[in-house]
């Protein structure tokens, strides 16, 4: 008997960024990686959402500063249309408001253009899994933000389960797997977590984890 061939799962990729030789440069480098695929690009903002909203990208790499559309207002309105859609933030900007605006817009990850290529694509197929992914330097910067919300509602003790979890860097899949539950419960457990700390992202969320000690910074 034959045995059966698993296809593999290609990570759908679409690139958003104004400059023409990035985004040669990142097709040549990601295609070389079977599991990636380059499903469109995008010139600017606007451009990117509307390729997004065709395409149904699983992950989705913006740069920030574009015309039209910026990437900021970008990523907000693809992960409202598009909420399994993942965007990686990747640019040159390192300054506080783009790092925040990324990731209250619903950014997984923030990286910066000057990242190796093997961890760009390391970032990629983990955000797609729906890990955070952010620089080091983008991290410091979005911990001095991170603030305990105001009489936040209280977690219940699997709801802190997940979100030390989920700060540990697992995705929703492997989080269901280490707790025994189903995925869409995680998905529920998350919705009630950022609703409870009033926070709009999985990122926010973990940092606010790492903020109050519920995992160690190095766990994050």
């Amino acid at each position: 008997m034959i045995p059966e061939t698993v296809p593999n799962i290609m990570i759908r990729i679409m690139i958003a960024d104004d400059h023409a030789v990035v985004r040669q440069g990142l097709r040549m480098f990601l295609t070389l990686d079977p599991s990636l695929e380059i499903i469109g690009e995008a010139s600017n903002g606007k451009e990117a959402l509307e390729a997004a909203r065709q395409l149904k990208p699983d992950v989705v790499l913006m740069d920030l500063l574009m015309p039209v559309m910026d990437g900021i207002e970008a990523t907000a309105a693809i992960k409202r249309e598009l909420p399994d859609t993942e965007v990686i933030a990747l640019t040159s900007v390192l300054e506080d408001a783009s790092v925040i605006g990324a990731i209250r817009a619903g950014a997984l990850g923030y990286l910066l253009k000057d990242t190796k290529a093997e961890e760009l694509i390391q970032a990629i197929k983990a955000a797609s899994e729906g890990q955070v992914q952010l620089s080091p330097q983008a991290a410091a910067r979005l911990m001095r933000e991170v603030r305990a919300p105001e009489s936040p509602e209280a977690l219940t003790e699997r709801e802190t389960e997940v979100l030390r979890l989920l700060a540990q860097g697992h995705s929703n899949k492997e989080i269901a797997q280490l707790l025994t539950i189903g995925e869409k419960t995680v998905k529920t457990h998350v919705s009630s977590i950022l609703a409870k700390l009033n926070v709009s992202s999985r990122t926010q969320a973990a940092l606010y984890a790492v903020r109050i000690g519920l995992v160690d910074k190095a766990e994050s």
